[in-house]
């Protein structure tokens, strides 16, 4: 029993020790890191001189702004009025010059403006196609393209509606079509099938009036 006792009691003494010398080691260390901060504080005062701490000016921090919301009402009303003014039903027959390459004329021009035309005295200043677009996105595309190359100042361009050899029961949907909604457009002065070396029967050349406020291009 007696050696029991002296061996628990030399076990409580180490374990006091320990204990004891660990409670110095995080003092010491507590003290070593208030000193180094007392030396880090000291010396940013001797670099920039007495500071004094910032008053709460008592703001209160706004949210930042949310997104601002996407007009896609907009665009699809426009849209939507894009495609009533392009009209499939519009008759233009009276409109045509229906000859061997079929051409329009706006009232109160001269032949001449056609001849140039089909003879390419205009240069060609940019073209889209048609190609692959369904009927709806076809007509959006040209609207849009007309309005753009007006607003541009451009004159001559090329509209690739091709010959429809590719179309369902090979109809050639678009070469009819396209037509019909450029003698709707105000901008589109004339227009006449191209030359083959432009594209031939699937293509136009699109002649557009000149925009307000640009120098007038009397072609090439």
């Amino acid at each position: 029993m007696k050696v029991h006792a002296l061996a628990d009691l030399k076990h409580l003494r180490h374990v006091m020790k320990q204990r004891a010398a660990a409670m110095l080691a995080r003092e010491r260390a507590e003290r070593e890191r208030l000193e180094r901060e007392a030396r880090e504080r000291r010396l940013f005062e001797l670099a920039v001189g007495p500071v004094r701490p910032l008053r709460d000016p008592g703001r209160v921090a706004s949210p930042p702004p949310s997104a601002q919301p996407q007009p896609l009402q907009r665009r699809r009303d426009e849209a939507a009025v894009m495609r009533e003014a392009l009209s499939d039903a519009f008759d233009v027959e009276t409109l045509l010059h229906t000859d061997d390459r079929l051409s329009f004329l706006r009232p109160g021009l001269g032949p001449d403006v056609l001849v140039r035309l089909r003879a390419g005295r205009w240069s060609i200043q940019r073209q889209i196609d048609l190609h692959g677009l369904r009927t709806d996105e076809a007509r959006d595309a040209l609207g849009r393209f007309l309005r753009e190359c007006h607003q541009q100042g451009l004159r001559c361009i090329r509209v690739v509606h091709g010959k429809g050899l590719g179309s369902p029961g090979r109809t050639p949907v678009l070469k009819d079509r396209v037509p019909r909604w450029l003698v709707q457009k105000s901008e589109v002065l004339a227009f006449a099938q191209a030359r083959p070396a432009d594209g031939g029967a699937g293509a136009l050349i699109v002649l557009l009036r000149q925009a307000q406020g640009l120098p007038r291009d009397g072609g090439t």
